[in-house]
């Protein structure tokens, strides 16, 4: 029962012992960085105690005069509760951003994860005063631009609605329900994304 296992084992070894010249590419530039920043975030604020959270989240109520609340404008996308928030962030962004940054360049990828998490803590900040951490908002734009890779100039993709009435349309159903997670950071990620692919393809 063993054999094909054992053969399997064999070839795989012989194959990589043959091309011993395979080198790990950075292949995504952009996005494994960012991905590494959440988890060294993430690792250090629980060293720290949770001393980082205030560095990496956006309070219920913005100071303008204190210079950390500008940061946080940016630095919330890195900040994650726990174990779960980042893993299932990460697993699609690095699903996901690798496809993208190949489409769009690592210039225009950065620009607009640095606009979606601006626009969704600004908007946060204004309308809804309620804490917020976590790249969720990043995830939806990059599920919204997906869904425009290879779409021809002067047509909306059918997996565009689909995707916006299942993904945006689940947070604001959720919305209405009571829990811990902010649905409207998700909702402003995938219009962001949106306005980015339709953006691109004008």
């Amino acid at each position: 029962m063993w054999l094909p296992f054992f053969i399997f084992g064999w070839y795989a070894t012989s194959q990589l012992r043959s091309n011993m010249n395979i080198r790990l590419h950075y292949n995504a530039p952009v996005i494994l960085t960012f991905s590494l920043l959440c988890v060294v975030v993430f690792a250090a604020n629980i060293a720290a105690g949770g001393a980082l959270t205030p560095m990496v989240s956006l309070g219920g109520k913005f100071n303008l005069s204190n210079w950390v609340d500008y940061l946080t404008l940016f630095t919330h996308c890195l900040g994650h509760a726990n174990v779960e928030h980042l893993l299932g962030n990460l697993t699609f962004i690095l699903l996901l951003g690798p496809v993208l940054e190949e489409k769009y360049g690592w210039r225009q990828l950065l620009i607009m994860i640095l606009l979606t998490a601006l626009i969704t803590g600004l908007l946060n900040a204004l309308i809804f005063h309620d804490g917020l951490w976590g790249a969720s908002g990043i995830v939806f734009m990059l599920v919204m631009l997906i869904s425009f890779v290879n779409v021809q100039a002067g047509k909306i993709p059918i997996t565009f609605i689909l995707i916006l009435l299942l993904f945006v349309g689940k947070e604001i159903y959720n919305s209405f329900q009571a829990d811990n997670i902010s649905q409207f950071a998700h909702i402003i990620g995938g219009l962001c994304g949106s306005m980015f692919g339709f953006m691109g393809k004008r």
